[in-house]
């Protein structure tokens, strides 16, 4: 049956993990997430049933069957239609009292100023291999102090790095510079889980292609994603919670049941984490020739 809709009855359940008086300031906060796909699609339905009022969304693509096994807008009647729309109404059928700015074109290098304006904190939901826009969208949150928390779906779980104002920035820890799109691609996946949890079981290692930009994906990936960075999101909007800063992450896998935190200063210029990217170039050139 529809209704009226009455936001405080809708997002009641979550009173008593925070207060009504928290529920009230989650709903005058604005989230920009850059990419409405694997993880963006489902961090956005997430924060806006934990009561978040605002949103900045952007993507330039449009649903299809390769997006099937993990994108939460991708359905048989949303093939051919734009990602940033579906989830726009999506969004809105939850809270129809959303303020949504949606950015049709994605984001670049003339838009992501306006992107980012009166935003509370940024959530990273690029493509993988979206390195420079990645990397400028990260060094603009950096300027202008805004919080920004990355957590990559890899295997069947999530690896968890936050940039907070005043610390390690996303370059100071991954060093990526004007490197080659090979050796960024190589220096992300290692400095995003210096744990490597997900490796073992890697059983077809021909699915990641750094040359192709392809690579495999779970839905449960995404899903475990979604619940870290809103989590974190919400400690970080409400200024509760133990919230650690790179060079900390953390890093979750269901497959293996296993949880490990991580501590690597210096980012990707830390010993071991060299010798990680060194063994990452050999093996991925190995493939290559495969």
């Amino acid at each position: 049956m529809s209704g009226d809709f009455n936001y405080s009855q809708a997002f009641a359940r979550n009173i008593g993990w925070v207060t009504e008086a928290e529920q009230a300031s989650l709903r005058g906060k604005r989230v920009a997430i850059a990419g409405a796909g694997g993880v963006g699609g489902v961090h956005l339905m997430t924060l806006v049933r934990l009561g978040v009022g605002s949103f900045h969304i952007a993507d330039f693509d449009k649903f299809d069957l390769p997006n099937f096994n993990r994108q939460v807008g991708a359905m048989q009647s949303t093939r051919g239609l734009p990602k940033i729309e579906v989830m726009a109404r999506m969004a809105r059928d939850v809270n129809p009292e959303l303020e949504i700015k949606t950015f049709p074109n994605g984001i670049n290098a003339a838009n992501l100023e306006e992107f980012f304006d009166g935003v509370d904190i940024y959530i990273d939901s690029l493509d993988f291999f979206a390195f420079d826009i990645r990397q400028r969208t990260f060094a603009l949150c950096a300027a202008r102090g805004i919080p920004a928390t990355t957590v990559a779906p890899l295997g069947m779980g999530a690896a968890l790095l936050n940039f907070l104002p005043g610390q390690m920035t996303f370059e100071e820890y991954f060093g990526w510079g004007s490197l080659p799109e090979g050796d960024k691609a190589i220096r992300f996946v290692v400095g995003l889980a210096p744990a490597g949890l997900h490796r073992p079981y890697l059983v077809v290692p021909s699915a990641v292609n750094f040359a192709e930009r392809r690579g495999p994906s779970t839905i449960m990936a995404c899903q475990l994603c979604a619940g870290i960075a809103a989590t974190e999101a919400l400690k970080i909007l409400l200024g509760r919670g133990e919230v650690r800063a790179a060079p900390h992450g953390m890093q979750f896998d269901a497959y293996r049941n296993k949880l490990v935190r991580t501590w690597r200063p210096g980012g990707n210029n830390n010993p071991i984490q060299r010798l990680a990217i060194m063994i990452g170039k050999r093996a991925f050139a190995k493939m290559a020739q495969t």
